[in-house]
C-alpha cells in the first residue's frame, strides 16, 4: 500500500482547541497513530500539519518495517458493556445515581466521560 493510499484511510483525527499557561493553541493528534500528533495556531493550521505528521508517521514505520495500525471502524462497537462488579460497589453507584436523580446507566456515562 502507498503513502497515499494510507493517507486516503479514515483515520480519526481530533483536534482540540486548548488553552494552558503555554496560551492557546489547536492540538492534534490521530487515535489510532500512537505519538502522531502535532498543534497549530488555528484550527486550519492544526489539520494541514496532522496531514503532515500523518504522512512522516506512515513513512517511518514503513521504512522500520513495521506494521500501520488499521483505522478504527465504529460500526464494530454496540454501545453495550456487560460487567460483574461487587454488590457493595452495584449499591453505592445506585445510590449516588438516586442521589442525582438520574438513571444509573446515566450516571455511570457520566463517571466514565468524566
Amino acid at each position: 500500500m502507498t503513502i497515499k493510499e494510507y493517507l486516503n484511510r479514515p483515520y480519526h483525527i481530533v483536534i482540540q482547541y486548548i488553552t494552558d499557561e503555554t496560551g492557546s493553541y489547536y492540538y492534534a493528534y490521530v487515535s489510532e497513530l500512537a505519538g502522531c500528533m502535532c498543534q497549530g495556531s488555528s484550527y486550519a493550521e492544526a489539520y494541514e500539519k496532522i496531514q503532515e505528521a500523518m504522512k512522516e508517521w506512515i513513512e517511518a514505520r514503513l521504512a522500520a518495517g513495521a506494521p500501520v495500525p488499521e483505522p478504527v471502524d465504529e460500526r464494530q462497537f454496540s454501545g453495550r458493556i456487560a460487567l460483574r462488579i461487587p454488590k457493595t460497589l452495584h449499591g453505592q453507584l445506585a445510590m449516588e445515581a438516586k442521589r442525582e436523580g438520574i438513571s444509573i446507566n446515566q450516571y455511570l456515562l457520566y463517571k466514565l466521560s468524566g
